[in-house]
């Protein structure tokens, strides 16, 4: 059918469509008005090198040269980025940072990207909360980012590292001011509307589709049913009224 068509069908049978799109549009209210409001706050955390770079002198009279940690980026940096990321994004570390599944608050640990294939993209490690509270977010990632540094000691000092040679981690970007998210209850409305629409447009084309057989049926019982001022053919005429009719 085309569209109009459609249109003619939804005009014939709008005591159908009607209720049904009203229907849909107070589901879709509800959605809204139910599903909190979500804020998220991201900050960015860097991986640096000491100043001496990653190894110790053999020869305390030979000392290595002193570099500018943010000139100094080698891959190590990365391989350790990513190995924090996966630490962090872990099921039961989740849990034990006090985070349940599809809980408040919520908190991701990426690489900036979506893509879980190339953790290893650089030094920087991006860790976002989410909470229905501003201050919940805020306070779920500043746990995040001091439970990465922590992890990064611990790893370094399961390999032996030589204190000095520690790689540390700083706040490149603190966390930001919590950001109000309405996409989670316009995405709920928008579906909960579309819905709505599609079964007024299925309760006007069904109406319209059973108009027709019901007419029929209406007919045929109007025309099948004797009128008023004669006996059916079943029924049994009165005496008087056979003389009558003679």
């Amino acid at each position: 059918m085309d569209f109009w068509g459609t249109v003619l069908v939804l005009i014939r049978r709008w005591y159908v469509a009607l209720p049904a799109l009203l229907v849909a549009m107070g589901g879709a209210f509800y959605s809204y008005s139910t599903i909190p409001v979500t804020y998220t706050t991201s900050a960015v955390l860097v991986l640096t090198t000491p100043t001496s770079g990653g190894v110790t002198p053999g020869d305390p009279n030979a000392p290595i040269p002193r570099v500018n940690p943010l000139l100094n980026f080698a891959h190590g940096l990365s391989v350790a980025s990513s190995m924090l990321i996966s630490v962090m994004s872990t099921p039961d570390m989740v849990a034990e940072m006090g985070v349940e599944v599809d809980g408040d608050p919520a908190y991701a640990v990426t690489n900036g990207t979506n893509n879980l294939e190339s953790l290893a993209t650089g030094p920087l490690v991006f860790v976002k909360g989410e909470s229905t509270r501003p201050e919940q977010a805020t306070a779920i990632t500043l746990k995040v980012m001091d439970r990465i540094g922590k992890e990064l000691d611990l790893r370094q000092r399961q390999v032996h590292a030589p204190d000095e040679t520690y790689i540390t981690v700083g706040a490149a970007v603190p966390p930001t001011k919590p950001v109000p998210q309405f996409g989670r209850k316009l995405r709920s409305s928008a579906a909960a509307l579309g819905l709505g629409m599609i079964a007024a447009l299925c309760a006007a084309f069904i109406a319209d589709n059973l108009a027709g057989p019901l007419r029929a049926y209406r007919a045929r019982r109007a025309a099948e049913k004797p009128p008023e001022d004669e006996p059916a053919a079943d029924e049994p005429v009165p005496a008087g009224q056979e003389a009558l009719n003679r």
